[in-house]
């Protein structure tokens, strides 16, 4: 399972806190194939149209 940043940081991995340059690519790619299937799942961006009809005016 991969780890996005917002995620807290995994207590058993111990590290430095700074990414690598492959790392840094890596994360990148990660988030842009998460924007775009997001994007995807959005198409088409509009619903169609809801038919409103007003309600008759009580007597």
């Amino acid at each position: 399972m991969s780890r996005d940043r917002k995620d807290p940081p995994d207590p058993t991995e111990e590290r430095d806190a700074r990414e690598t340059l492959q790392e840094r690519r890596e994360r990148k790619q990660h988030e842009s194939e998460n924007h775009d299937e997001a994007l995807e799942e959005t198409f088409p961006a509009s619903d169609p149209v809801s038919p409103f009809v007003p309600a008759k005016t009580p007597d």
